[in-house]
């Protein structure tokens, strides 16, 4: 999970939970969400530099 995350930036818990379903893992939604928030990741938003 805090790989998929280090490398997609912008993807929050749902997509997480997606990618990791293709990939043939079994893990509920409600336990990936409380894994992700404990962890400390959030969705990380582009900042524009003009």
């Amino acid at each position: 999970m805090t790989e998929i995350a280090g490398v997609r930036v912008r993807y929050g818990y749902r997509r997480i939970h997606v990618l990791m379903a293709r990939e043939g893992w079994r893990i509920n939604h409600k336990r990936l969400y409380r894994l992700y928030t404990q962890t400390g990741l959030k969705t990380r938003c582009a900042v524009e530099v003009n």
